[in-house]
């Protein structure tokens, strides 16, 4: 199984978009910058598509149960589910894509770094395991 995961973080560690982050150091500094307006109404209908999933359809579950009609929330639900993901696509869109990228290497880059040092200590633990005289 160690093997399985060592190919695993070498095979994703040698891909072109985690080679380059790793290689530019890639962090979150380009949240610091003074959002426009697009990104804000876009974390706006993202923030908004929270609001319209589950607490929306635990709302009518409650309307159907004091109303009594079982419909309301067997329609009602999945229509509001659904519709919460649109909201959720269209504040993605209309933020953009820049956004979720930058948070992507940077996400990559530590998971792919703090693994492969997980690799580099198995290897170094196993050689000193293999040697006599030497422990961990």
């Amino acid at each position: 199984m160690k093997q399985l995961y060592k190919k695993c973080i070498l095979w994703l560690a040698a891909t072109d978009f985690v080679r380059s982050a790793i290689a530019e150091q890639a962090d979150l500094s380009a949240f610091r910058e003074k959002p426009t307006a697009r990104v804000l109404l876009g974390v706006l209908l993202i923030g908004l598509s929270f609001l319209l999933g589950w607490p929306a359809v635990a709302a009518m579950g409650l309307l159907s149960l004091y109303w009594e009609t079982p419909w309301i929330v067997a329609i009602g639900g999945p229509l509001t589910y659904g519709f919460s993901h649109l909201v959720f696509l269209a504040g993605m869109y209309v933020s953009g894509a820049v956004y979720s990228l930058i948070f992507c290497r940077w996400l990559v880059r530590v998971i792919v770094e703090r693994c492969l040092a997980r690799v580099v200590a198995v290897d170094v633990t196993d050689v000193a395991d293999e040697r006599p005289g030497l422990s961990r």
